[in-house]
């Protein structure tokens, strides 16, 4: 199952080159993970509540071409695989008005205890729901 949203590239997402900077586009990938959590529902505040978070323990980002001011991209998430402790999303940046491929990475995330910042499994009904959702999985 792939996810997307749509992100307009503003002149604070962009570099004195005019184009966007390439940190930027893990920010875009952060929002595009969250509103797909969120659009299967698992609701990031109900994770806080029950003393877990997500944090980002890899990136490998694989930069292909430019956006530039006023690009409307496609931010896509997909659940690459899913571990007891540990979910590896794809995510990608295209441009809407040409359908170039900018930007491909991958993701890996580890749930951990917010009181510890120790890793701890998924709930079962998180887990299972991650599963649902992705395209290779390998616990």
């Amino acid at each position: 199952m792939s996810f997307e949203i749509p992100v307009r590239v503003y002149i604070e997402d962009t570099d004195a080159g005019g184009i966007v900077f390439y940190a930027n586009y893990l920010k875009f990938f952060e929002r595009a993970r969250t509103d797909f959590l969120r659009s299967i529902g698992i609701e990031q505040s109900v994770t806080i509540d029950n003393n877990l978070i997500f944090v980002v323990r890899r990136v490998s980002v694989d930069y292909q071409s430019p956006a530039r001011l006023d690009d409307v991209l496609s931010i896509s998430c997909a659940v690459k695989s899913v571990r007891p402790t540990r979910v590896m999303f794809s995510q990608s940046a295209n441009r809407d008005s040409d359908g170039t491929n900018l930007v491909n990475a991958e993701v890996e995330v580890v749930a951990v205890s917010m009181d510890t910042l120790k890793p701890r499994a998924l709930p079962d009904t998180l887990l299972k729901t991650l599963h649902m959702t992705a395209g290779n999985t390998d616990v």
